[in-house]
């Protein structure tokens, strides 16, 4: 089964590299945690291998089989006792049921604005729940919004297509990836396009890919009251990755909860 995520897979590595120093946190959070660790939306496993390789046995559960193809490819070239933490699970995380449970379960670089209504998100957070072990922890990030970057981009500019990376590939060719966004604040929807170019080392085009994300926006008081009819305690929120507090509209929103019930 095709999913969203599945034209991404072949550039993901490319141009999604995470927040900065999103890795070490959620390595760091894993290797505090009672093992196993599970990994929600895990990709090509951008974060859930430097886990492994940090000794802590994980499952990376993702939808997309294409990305989960990728994911295989590197884990295949790690050595045999990294490898052998690794457990890859095509499962969706709002219905995903699996026969252990964790003490850290966490949600990288955003992937939780992929829920678009409030159903799946509270569906998502029951199964994470669930499937925790005792004093067990739910950690992930996603960005908090800028009303100000809200209010310019509702101009015609601020939704106009521009060039938004130029990748110099191995082969000596390149790679254009141009954007555009279209915000819509009711209903606090991020519609994105991406259109990559893909040009050989004699500057021919070679294949040009249009790919479209949907994300939901997430206000730190509403996640909070979505934390808490779910069943978990807010343990520390940080606006960045070095653990300083979060302060302000704009940062980043770097949760970590734990389950009351």
């Amino acid at each position: 089964m095709d999913t969203e995520m599945d034209p991404y897979a072949d550039s993901y590595d490319l141009f999604f590299t995470g927040a900065e120093a999103d890795v070490p946190f959620y390595v760091a959070e894993a290797q505090r945690a009672e093992p196993p660790a599970l990994e929600l939306a895990c990709g090509t496993g951008r974060v859930l291998i430097p886990v492994a390789q940090a000794g802590v046995e994980v499952v990376g559960l993702d939808l997309s089989p294409a990305m989960l193809a990728h994911a295989r490819r590197k884990v295949a070239a790690l050595p045999p006792e990294v490898r052998a933490r690794i457990t890859l699970q095509e499962a969706d995380m709002r219905t995903f049921s699996l026969p252990q449970r964790f003490g850290l379960i966490y949600c990288p670089f955003r992937a939780f604005l992929a829920l678009l209504t409030v159903e799946d998100q509270l569906a998502a957070l029951e199964r994470i729940r669930l499937h925790l072990k005792p004093g067990g922890r739910l950690a992930l990030n996603f960005f908090d919004p800028d009303l100000r970057y809200l209010a310019e981009s509702q101009t015609p500019a601020g939704n106009a297509l521009h060039l938004e990376l130029e990748i110099a590939l191995p082969d000596g060719g390149r790679l254009l990836r141009w954007t555009v966004r279209q915000y819509e604040p009711a209903r606090q929807w991020l519609d994105v396009v991406y259109i990559d170019e893909w040009f050989d080392a004699h500057g021919t085009m070679t294949r040009r890919q249009r790919i479209p994300l949907q994300l939901r926006w997430i206000y730190r008081y509403e996640f909070e009251h979505l934390l808490a009819r779910a069943g978990f305690q807010v343990e520390a929120l940080y606006g960045d990755f070095e653990r300083h507090a979060w302060e302000r509209p704009g940062q980043e929103l770097i949760w970590i909860a734990r389950a009351t019930t």
